[in-house]
C-alpha cells in the first residue's frame, strides 16, 4: 500500500506530510504538490525497476525534512503565556471610539439567498487556480490573466463555459443558497470572549458561549514593538464597562451532490469539476456579500462605506471576520461552540463532520469582529505552557488539545 497526499490540502503540506504522516505507516507516504504531478509519481511506483529506489529516494528526503524541522524547532525563540500576555495589544477603551451595537441581537435566517446578488461578488481567481491556470504573472489575477500569451485563450474559454453554466444554475434554481447570521453581547477575559443573551449586570450573569483563543508566542524580530496578538484582544475586557458585541456567521451551496450525480451518470467529469469550482465561488461570494450588509445595515458600524470590489479583496473595510481553523484561531472544535450557540446545523443544514468539515463543503462560516483596529493575523507555532492552559480552559484533555493543534505546536508532543 502506498498514501498519496495532495498539496491543495492545506493540512497535508510537504513537512507536515514527512514529520507527522509517515513515520506513522510501514508504506511508503508521498506528498504531491497538485493532482497534475501525481501522474509521474504514480508511473514511477507502476513501475517494478524503479519502485524500490524511488521508495529510498523517498525515505531519505524525509528524513532529512525531519531533522530540519526539530532543528528549526531548536532554534526557534518563543516567549512564555505570561509574557506574550503582557505585551498583547492594548485598545483605550475608554477614549477611542465606543463599539455600535448591532441592529438586533440573537440570529437572523437566510432561507433562499437572491444568487444573482452574488455574482459581483465572486473573486475569479480561485476559480483559474482549480484549472491550473496562473499564467506567467498569477499575481495579475483576474481579468488580465485573459491577455496572458500562455493560458490567456484557455482562461477565456473556460470562464465563458462558466458563465454560461452559472446562467443556468440561477436562472433553473439548481442551487439554493442558505445562511445566518447573529449578535451578542460579548467581553473578553485575558484569552477568551465570553457571550451572554442580556447586556444588563453582566458580571452577575453566567455567559451562554465562550469562544477560546490563541496567543502569538514566537518572538519578534530584535527591536520589535509588534504586539503578540489574539482575537480577545479586539473585544473590550469584562472590567473595562464598555458595551461590546461579537457577530457570526455560516452561509453554504446547496444542490451540488444532486448535480454532480447527474454528471456523473453521464461520465461528465468536467462538469462535475465546474459545478463544484462555481459553488465554491458563490458560497465565498455569499460571505463577501453578507459581511458588506452587516457593515452597512445589521450591525451598521460603517453604514456609509463606499468600497469598489478590489477594496472588498484588499480587505480595506473596517472589521474582520476570522474563521475556525485558519490562522487567527487555527482550532477546527472552535466551530463547535458556533454550531451550539446559532443552532447552526438546525437553522441552514450545515452540518459539521467528524473531522469538523463543514458539509455541504461549498460552505464558509466565521466571527464578526467591529473594532477598526481589529485584524488578520497568524498565532504560528505555541508552546506546551499555551497548550496546558488552553485545553484547561476549554476543560478537554491536553493530548487532544495537542492531537487538533499538531501543525502549529512548537514542541514535539510524541
Amino acid at each position: 500500500m502506498v498514501i498519496v497526499f495532495l498539496g491543495f490540502l492545506l493540512c497535508y503540506y510537504r513537512t507536515h506530510t514527512a514529520v507527522k504522516i509517515a513515520p506513522r505507516y510501514s508504506a511508503p507516504v508521498i506528498h504531491v504538490l497538485d493532482a497534475s504531478k501525481s501522474v509521474v509519481v504514480c508511473s514511477q511506483l507502476l513501475d517494478e525497476s524503479l519502485k524500490d529506489d524511488y521508495f529510498e529516494e523517498i525515505r531519505e528526503e524525509y528524513e532529512d525534512i525531519r531533522q530540519d524541522h526539530y532543528d528549526s524547532l531548536k532554534e526557534r525563540k518563543y516567549l512564555s503565556l505570561e509574557q506574550a500576555r503582557n505585551k498583547r495589544f492594548n485598545y483605550d477603551w475608554k477614549t477611542e471610539t465606543k463599539p455600535v451595537k448591532p441592529k438586533f441581537l440573537g440570529t437572523r435566517v437566510f432561507e433562499d439567498y437572491d444568487l444573482q446578488k452574488l455574482v459581483d461578488y465572486i473573486d475569479w481567481k480561485p476559480f483559474f487556480d482549480v484549472w491550473q491556470l496562473r499564467g506567467r504573472y498569477p499575481n495579475r489575477g483576474f481579468p488580465k490573466i485573459f491577455n496572458d500569451k500562455v493560458v490567456g485563450e484557455e482562461a477565456k474559454k473556460v470562464y465563458n463555459e462558466a458563465q454560461n453554466l452559472l446562467k443556468s444554475l440561477i436562472t433553473e434554481n439548481k442551487l439554493k443558497a442558505k445562511g445566518l447570521i447573529g449578535f451578542w453581547p460579548a467581553r473578553s477575559i485575558k484569552d477568551d470572549i465570553y457571550l451572554y443573551d442580556t447586556e444588563e449586570k453582566l458580571q452577575n450573569l453566567e455567559p451562554i458561549a465562550k469562544f477560546c483563543g490563541l496567543r502569538q508566542q514566537v518572538e519578534k524580530d530584535s527591536g520589535s514593538t509588534d504586539p503578540y496578538y489574539c482575537l480577545s484582544d479586539f473585544i473590550s475586557p469584562l472590567e473595562s464597562g464598555v458595551s461590546d458585541y461579537l457577530g457570526l456567521f455560516a452561509v453554504a451551496c446547496f444542490g451540488v451532490d444532486e448535480l454532480c450525480k447527474e454528471y456523473e451518470k453521464q461520465s461528465d467529469d468536467y462538469s462535475i469539476i465546474m459545478v463544484k469550482a462555481l459553488a465554491d465561488r458563490l458560497a465565498e461570494a455569499f460571505a463577501e456579500e453578507l459581511h458588506e450588509r452587516v457593515r452597512k445595515e445589521f450591525w451598521a458600524y460603517c453604514k456609509n462605506e463606499q468600497l469598489e470590489f478590489s477594496d472588498l479583496r484588499k480587505i480595506r473595510y473596517h472589521g474582520i471576520r476570522p474563521a475556525a481553523g485558519y490562522p487567527c484561531q487555527p482550532d477546527h472544535t472552535e466551530k463547535i461552540t458556533m454550531w451550539r450557540l446559532a443552532n447552526i446545523e438546525e437553522a441552514t443544514g450545515i452540518q459539521l463532520t467528524e473531522s469538523l468539515a463543514m458539509f455541504p463543503a461549498s460552505a464558509v462560516s466565521g466571527l464578526y469582529f467591529s473594532n477598526p483596529t481589529s485584524r488578520y493575523f497568524a498565532v504560528g507555532k505555541i508552546l506546551k505552557d499555551q497548550v496546558e492552559d488552553y485545553a484547561l480552559r476549554k476543560n478537554v484533555p491536553v493530548a487532544e488539545i495537542e492531537k487538533w493543534l499538531g501543525p502549529i505546536l512548537g514542541y514535539d508532543s510524541e
